[in-house]
């Protein structure tokens, strides 16, 4: 019998229209498909007749290309090895309800204080009034038992596990049940507020099955798979794509989620986010929900930022992080081109603390931060991470634009206080603020500010803004004191004529003042009407 060819090239004597013909590769993925069909499929030989395409060579290449296109079909095989060091995290408190003549505002509906860590975190993660079905509060007075739930996973076999701040935070016992089902007391070892995680402990065992925090970055449009607890229901797991990164939803200076697109529900807070090596990229950690449910958008704290907060927790039950004392703002296209920046980048020093490291080593408002360490500094965020990120004591090299000179500042760094306290003036009499001197094309009236009740010595204060103008547009208010304008201090409207005609004349589009509003000062880069 005559061996048939397997391959349309060996054929020269045949010819066909090149639109009819198929290439051996496409043929052969063409066979694959039809072949799982449960079909048999031979080619044609003008010579031989039928060939069959799965017959020694045809059917090794068909073996390749199948491996090439091949798809993930599922996640079984991630799942199986990575549900067993997820947790399920519930707490329990005891909350005061309100009596009939209580004032704190607690409803016969909520067990929770207003502003507790149970009603934060409801809230958060919770439906649109905040409290699941089910823990609606009993009686007004007397104490009424508080529960919520989470989500956590174990980070060695000895039994520390990483969940949410806001998850455990006050919480009187803390129960944790692994995927077979068995429960255990965990113990708080330390929180962070800031980065809103938490790191427990389950004793008796080492044998526990834990999870890998990824040394890597994730890649939008990468999988994540999110496991956890949503409504109690626990080992529950969901996928979707990376959808973003560097994300700031507000809640804090150290800001830098992965939105992901995974459902994620209350009850996941805590929980990890997978890739597909079965490593953890990030803890899921809030989301966004006008309606109380998973929209598609939820927010993942970083495996890097894991690591660290969680190796202090760890070693001393707290986070210490270095600070150089300034307010920080981002540079602004306008502020840019008022500073005669080629880039909006950096961090804008608002105002330095007196008794700072910044200060100290003669930082002022006005300078622009732009590199630490050699590291380029791309804006405010990434300042204070950054000097987050490193301990307190240690030696930092900034670089720094101050007053269009570019200068190196070297500095120890400090130790960020627990909490900022802020003095706030309350008693501005703006009713007794005489009408002062017109700035029309800002649309600003002014006064100087030892003329205005409260409002100080230094700068001129903001008497009446113009509405929709521009001065309005950029946020200035009734009250406001303005302390600096194109770098230079003024103590009257007279000033600021003079260093606004300064900056017409050397063509700035904006400019740059230094505004006072309270306890905090910000720059503001204000347009130039030309003419």
């Amino acid at each position: 019998m005559t061996e048939r060819p397997t391959d349309f090239s060996s054929l020269p004597s045949y010819r066909a229209p090149r639109r009819q013909l198929f290439s051996a590769r496409k043929f052969a993925l063409m066979a694959s498909v039809v072949a799982g069909l449960g079909v048999a499929v031979y080619g044609f030989s003008p010579s031989h007749g039928p060939v069959d395409v799965f017959s020694s060579a045809a059917h090794a290449q068909v073996s390749t290309e199948v491996r090439k296109v091949e798809k993930p079909i599922g996640f079984a095989d991630i799942v199986e090895r990575v549900k067993p060091s997820v947790i399920s995290v519930r707490v329990k408190m005891a909350e005061k309800t309100a009596s009939k003549d209580d004032s704190s505002g607690t409803t016969e509906d909520s067990p929770f204080q207003p502003g507790s860590p149970m009603e934060r975190f409801f809230k958060r993660f919770g439906g649109p009034e905040g409290l699941p079905p089910g823990l609606r509060g009993g009686p007004r007075g007397g104490r009424t038992p508080v529960s919520g739930q989470g989500s956590g996973f174990f980070i060695s076999a000895d039994g520390f596990a990483v969940t949410n701040n806001h998850v455990v935070d006050g919480a009187d016992k803390v129960e944790v049940t692994l995927d077979d089902g068995k429960t255990y007391t965990a113990k708080v070892i330390g929180t962070d507020q800031r980065t809103d995680l938490a790191l427990i402990k389950v004793d008796g065992r080492t044998d526990f099955p834990f999870a890998k925090l990824s040394a890597g970055k994730p890649r939008i449009g990468d999988w994540v798979l999110a496991v956890g607890n949503p409504f109690g229901l626990g080992g529950s797991v969901t996928a979707g794509i990376v959808s973003a990164s560097g994300r700031d939803i507000g809640s804090g200076p150290y800001d830098d989620f992965i939105q992901i697109d995974a459902p994620v529900n209350k009850g996941n807070s805590g929980g990890p986010a997978f890739d597909t090596s079965g490593e953890v990229m990030g803890v899921n950690t809030a989301i966004y929900s006008p309606s109380g449910g998973s929209v598609g958008i939820a927010f993942s704290i970083p495996a890097s930022t894991v690591k660290t907060v969680i190796a202090q927790l760890q070693s001393k039950g707290s986070v210490s992080r270095g600070w150089i004392g300034v307010q920080i703002q981002p540079v602004t296209a306008d502020i840019a081109d008022s500073l005669g920046l080629k880039k909006a980048e950096g961090a804008l020093v608002a105002e330095p603390q007196a008794s700072g490291p910044a200060a100290k080593a003669g930082i002022q408002s006005g300078d622009v931060i732009t590199a630490v360490n050699g590291e380029t500094v791309k804006d405010a965020r990434e300042l204070a991470r950054t000097i987050g990120g490193l301990a307190p004591g240690d030696a930092v090299k900034l670089n720094v634009l101050s007053k269009g000179q570019d200068k190196v500042i070297n500095l120890t760094l400090g130790q960020l206080p627990n909490t900022v306290e802020a003095k706030v003036d309350t008693d501005k009499d703006k009713g007794s603020a005489t009408r002062g001197t017109d700035e029309p094309r800002l649309g600003l009236t002014l006064a100087p500010a030892n003329t205005v009740a409260g409002a100080g010595k230094d700068g001129v204060v903001v008497t009446e803004v113009v509405p929709k103008s521009a001065a309005a547009e950029r946020g200035f208010k009734e009250g406001d004191v303005i302390l600096e304008v194109a770098g230079k201090s003024v103590t009257n409207a007279g000033d600021v004529r003079e260093a606004i005609n300064a900056a017409r004349t050397d063509n700035k589009n904006s400019v740059l003042m230094r505004v006072k509003s309270g306890a905090s000062s910000r720059f503001v880069a204000v347009p130039l009407a030309k003419g």
